[in-house]
């Protein structure tokens, strides 16, 4: 599979998830504009990918405004930086390669250097560093996992939502590479239905057993069958260990806790929310009521009923069993996360 994310030398190239699983369609991006658009209508998701693509925005961003001069320059390149924070406002990988590329843009604008080729630099060198990540990701976790385990999972946190090999996926990637693994159960995810359409597209592919599961059905599968822990992605985490993820996630965790099955979160260090001290401080995306009452643009609720379609939930750090970073895998508490930052400032 090519890239979720890259670059061609002109443009950000990314896979439009808004065609998986019928079709594999790459979308080329040219301007900031353009990139901002991707995320918000969700060909590209997943905060990882999300954060990246900005990344590669700001960089077209700086590149187009090159030939501005200061005050033009600098104004076009904030307006372009305010359309991307907009475009989703809760994964923070976002807001963090946003600014990333602005302190780089300043810096080398005040050393006299081409800015738009530095941008573009840690702008490729952030796809590296995230494939990198997840490897490290699937490597701590697969270490978690028993000898002929099932998963299940919520959402898509795979090759899909990163550039590539994926955190709860890369756990599932590398518990099979391993011979660890028997078998995965993705939740469907409604209303978008990311697990069906892009978590079975992306384990089939690869040959790995996967089983496509209703959300409702997920406590159940639980107390019925053996399955041995449940590995999502993240977001956005808060510091005292909160996860934000998609919808559904929180039910989940709580089926978890009650049936005594491990629950993990898989999710880079550029996920943690530094600035936010609980789950209370995230911002909850809250999509169009469309996306849950009709289908293929076919209505399906009655006229004039409503509907609430947050994107995400909060899972209290209580309910989760570990946090599985790059830097291996922390207590989803206070201090685990500072032990993490402590740990991260002393390199």
């Amino acid at each position: 599979m090519p890239p979720t994310v890259a670059w061609t030398g002109r443009a950000a190239r990314i896979i439009d998830q808004r065609e998986l699983p019928r079709r594999l369609v790459m979308l080329d991006l040219s301007t900031a504009h353009a990139v901002a658009g991707a995320i918000r209508d969700m060909a590209v998701r997943g905060a990882p990918a999300i954060g990246c693509t900005a990344a590669l925005g700001m960089a077209l961003a700086y590149r187009d405004a090159a030939s501005l001069e200061g005050s033009e320059r600098g104004k076009q390149i904030a307006e372009a930086a305010a359309v991307l924070r907009d475009s989703r406002p809760t994964a923070v990988n976002l807001f963090w390669a946003v600014d990333r590329a602005l302190t780089v843009g300043q810096a080398a604008e005040r050393a006299s250097k081409d800015a738009a080729q530095a941008v573009l630099s840690v702008a490729l060198a952030m796809l590296d560093e995230d494939v990198r990540a997840n490897r490290e990701i699937g490597r701590h976790g697969a270490q978690l996992l028993p000898n002929g385990c099932t998963v299940l999972t919520h959402c898509n946190a795979g090759a899909l939502a990163t550039v590539g090999y994926g955190t709860a996926l890369g756990v599932v990637r590398a518990a099979f590479e391993a011979g660890k693994l028997r078998s995965v159960y993705a939740d469907e995810t409604r209303p978008r239905l990311q697990g069906m359409l892009l978590t079975a597209w992306e384990l089939r592919r690869e040959g790995i057993p996967v089983t496509v599961l209703p959300d409702g059905a997920a406590a159940w599968l639980m107390r019925t069958q053996p399955i041995d822990c449940v590995v999502v992605g993240a977001d956005r985490v808060a510091t005292n260990g909160d996860v934000a993820n998609k919808v559904g996630t929180y039910s989940l965790a709580i089926s978890a806790k009650r049936h005594g099955v491990p629950f993990y979160v898989a999710a880079p260090v550029g996920t943690i929310d530094w600035s936010a001290s609980s789950g209370a401080d995230i911002p909850i995306e809250e999509r169009s009521e469309d996306e849950v009452t009709s289908l293929g643009g076919r209505r399906l609720a009655p006229e004039g009923v409503p509907a609430w379609n947050p994107a995400f939930d909060v899972t209290p750090a209580d309910l989760v069993a570990a946090i599985i970073t790059e830097h291996g895998c922390v207590a989803a508490s206070s201090d685990g996360i500072a032990g993490l930052r402590a740990r991260l400032e002393g390199v």
